[in-house]
């Protein structure tokens, strides 16, 4: 299974996501990106993330995408 850290870099290579702490506000990540990060996560995890739980918060860095992670019982 592909680590949180391997699916940003596949999405967007070069960046530093280790790094950041707001990838939306630092422009690492767009709407077309979020998108293309679900879906990826969804195959990785072998989850449907909700419409309801795709909002910028849940995006902002690792840690809340792990958080995310947790709500659909993965680690």
């Amino acid at each position: 299974m592909q680590t949180i850290e391997e699916i940003l870099r596949g999405i967007r290579p070069e960046f530093d996501f280790t790094a950041s702490q707001d990838f939306i506000g630092e422009g690492m990540l767009d709407s077309f990106d979020i998108v293309t990060l679900v879906s990826d996560l969804d195959k990785a995890y072998d989850i449907s993330i909700s419409g309801v739980d795709i909002v910028p918060e849940h995006f902002r860095n690792i840690t809340s995408i792990q958080n995310l992670l947790q709500k659909y019982g993965k680690p």
